[in-house]
């Protein structure tokens, strides 16, 4: 079901989401010496009276960014309010405070623990779309609080918000959402697993690797796995602002190998300790099988730990096959669940 959406309700989301992104964040999660969140106001990060066509593009577009965020969490209480609640929310990694999203029952038991899952995006600068609520409200559903970050990478909250830092920042923003939301009163910090899709699939990968107690169970969707491979059929546009990251320092892997090796899961496989489903499409041009989900599963499987894997053969949607509205999607889901619920027990 789609909603269309009027100018009014749209203008009400906009001010919900600005209202909700200016409460100063919770003292208890943030550290010592972090300043209190004042929002993601275009005044934080552009200047307002500035007329140059760059300035004033910037500013529409995140505008528009800004907006689009906010009809999605109006969608989503329209569409599932029923069952799920919507609560966006900061939380502290290092000195940056990093937009998310936590969502749970309409009503949470009192006294009750549930488990949790932390859902990983993908996308270059993607942020909370509403492709991603159907299984959010199943997750709800099923008995866990959901965790979505908008790491840093994500459009919508302003230009620092916006900077890539593939396989640094992102993991970094990923693990300290876990933490929050470990945290949470209602959930059971020894029940959290995580699930990405994409970019979110490598993220994924390096957050176990890099904190392999943290969660008890994980899934990768079709995730990046190999950055070499990545950074060797993009386009030359995105190889330039991957390469223009920070831990690159502007040059390509013929410069400088090293950080590109560091940042791809593939080379880290035997510190995984958590338990991974790997889900993939045989039908997938934007990150092929071959280069980097079957790679994964042929180490899982020579370092013996402990996975299971499911490939699709063409399933339509390619790429964003688990999020379609077909058989092999909804199979997706299943899976997910199945494979979570087995280590989480909601």
């Amino acid at each position: 079901m789609i909603f269309q959406l009027t100018s009014s309700l749209r203008f009400a989301a906009f001010c919900f989401l600005a209202a909700t992104f200016s409460i100063t964040a919770d003292a208890q999660n943030a550290p010592a010496g972090v300043p209190p969140v004042s929002g993601y106001g275009l005044t934080q990060f552009a200047n307002m009276d500035a007329k140059d066509t760059q300035s004033q593009l910037t500013l529409i577009t995140q505008e528009l960014y800004q907006e689009e965020l906010a009809t999605s969490i109006l969608q989503f209480e329209l569409q599932y309010g029923k069952t799920s609640h919507i609560e966006p929310i900061n939380f502290a990694s290092g000195l940056a405070a990093i937009p998310g999203y936590v969502f749970t029952p309409p009503i949470v038991s009192a006294g009750k623990k549930y488990p949790a899952i932390v859902l990983v995006h993908g996308g270059f600068h993607d942020r909370l779309e509403p492709y991603v609520f159907k299984f959010i409200d199943a997750a709800v559903q099923h008995g866990y609080v959901v965790m979505f970050p908008d790491y840093r990478g994500s459009s919508g909250y302003g230009g620092e918000q916006y900077e890539n830092s593939y396989g640094t920042t992102d993991v970094a923003d990923v693990l300290a959402s876990a933490d929050y939301l470990s945290k949470l009163p209602y959930v059971d910090s020894s029940r959290l697993g995580i699930v990405g899709h994409s970019r979110g699939g490598m993220v994924t990968v390096l957050a176990i690797e890099q904190a392999p107690n943290k969660f008890k169970v994980a899934t990768e969707i079709a995730g990046l796995q190999v950055f070499l491979a990545y950074m060797s059929y993009k386009p030359d546009y995105r190889r330039a602002e991957v390469a223009r990251e920070p831990q690159f320092g502007g040059k390509g892997p013929d410069k400088d190998l090293a950080p590109y090796m560091k940042v791809s899961p593939i080379n880290h496989v035997k510190d995984i300790q958590t338990p991974l489903l790997v889900l993939a499409n045989t039908f997938d041009e934007t990150v092929p099988f071959e280069l980097h989900s079957g790679r994964l599963i042929d180490l899982l499987k020579a370092d013996g730990k402990v996975y299971e894997a499911h490939i699709y053969e063409n399933a339509p949607g390619g790429h964003m096959f688990p999020w379609e509205d077909t058989p092999e999607g909804a199979d997706v889901f299943a899976r997910v669940l199945a494979w979570t619920g087995k280590y989480l027990k909601p």
